[in-house]
C-alpha cells in the first residue's frame, strides 16, 4: 500500500469518526469511547485500544478501553510503578514496545503484561496539560505486530483524536460555564426580589457569603435556587 493510499483510507475512516464524534456534543466520555473503538478499526494490526490519563507521573487512570486487556495493563502500571505511560511518553511523543517479552526498559511491567496476553504495544501522546497527560495505547497480542504502516496510521490517528478530544472538552467547559452563569443569574434574581437589591448588590452578597463560608459562588447559587435559602455565616 502506498503512502497516498494510506492517507486516503485513513481520511475516510477519520471522516466517519468525525461525524460520529459530532453526535457526542461535548460528551467527553462518549468521545473517548468512540476514539478507542475507531482506532482498532483504523490502525493495522491493532487488536485492542485504551486511553489513559497519567496524573503527576505516578497516578495511572484508565479512561476508555475496548476490552479488559487495556484496563488491566493500566492497573498493572499503577501497581508496579513503571511502564510506557508513566515514563517515556513524557519525553517522547510515541513509544513502541516491539516484543514485550524482551522489553528491557520496564522489566517488571513487561513480564506481567506478557502474562496478561500483550505481544506488542504502541503508545501515542494525546495531550499534556499541567501535571496531566493523555495517552492513546494500541495493543496487539502478537509480538512485532506493528510495522511502519501501523506506526504512520497510529500517529495520524492520534493527532486527529487529540483534536476531537480537545473539542469535546472545550464544549463541555462552555456548557458548564453557561449553566453556572444561569444559576448565578437566577440566584441574583431571588436576592433582588426578596431584599430589593440591585444586580450588583445581589452579586456582592453572593461573593461575600462565598468568602465567609469558603464555598464557591456557583455552589451557593445552586443551593439558593434549589432551596430558597442562602447560608448565613454570621450565625
Amino acid at each position: 500500500m502506498t503512502a497516498r493510499e494510506v492517507h486516503t483510507g485513513l481520511g475516510e475512516v477519520l471522516g466517519r469518526v468525525a461525524r460520529q464524534l459530532q453526535e457526542e456534543h461535548g460528551d467527553v466520555e462518549g468521545t473517548l469511547r468512540a476514539i478507542t473503538a475507531a482506532a482498532v478499526g483504523a490502525v493495522p494490526h491493532a487488536d485492542e485500544c485504551g486511553i489513559t490519563y497519567v496524573i503527576g507521573r505516578t497516578q495511572v487512570e484508565p479512561r476508555a478501553w475496548t476490552s479488559e486487556l487495556p484496563r488491566s495493563v493500566d492497573h498493572l502500571q499503577q501497581e508496579v510503578g513503571e511502564g510506557p505511560c508513566m515514563d517515556a511518553v513524557w519525553q517522547e511523543h510515541e513509544v513502541l514496545l516491539d516484543d514485550i517479552r524482551s522489553e528491557q526498559r520496564w522489566p517488571q511491567f513487561a513480564a506481567r503484561a506478557s502474562e496478561l496476553g500483550v505481544g506488542s504495544m504502541q503508545c501515542f501522546q494525546l495531550f499534556v496539560e499541567g501535571g496531566q497527560m493523555g495517552v492513546l495505547n494500541l495493543y496487539s497480542r502478537t509480538p512485532e505486530a506493528f510495522d511502519d504502516e501501523s506506526r504512520e496510521v497510529g500517529r495520524l490517528f492520534a493527532s486527529h483524536a487529540a483534536i476531537a478530544l480537545a473539542g469535546a472538552e472545550h464544549e463541555r467547559n462552555l456548557r458548564a460555564g453557561i449553566t453556572h452563569r444561569d444559576l448565578i443569574g437566577q440566584a441574583k434574581g431571588i436576592l433582588m426580589e426578596r431584599h430589593k437589591l440591585t444586580a450588583d448588590q445581589a452579586f456582592a452578597v453572593l461573593v461575600r457569603t462565598s468568602s465567609l463560608t469558603n464555598r464557591k459562588v456557583r455552589d451557593l447559587a445552586e443551593e439558593l435556587t434549589a432551596t430558597g435559602e442562602l447560608a448565613h455565616p454570621e450565625r
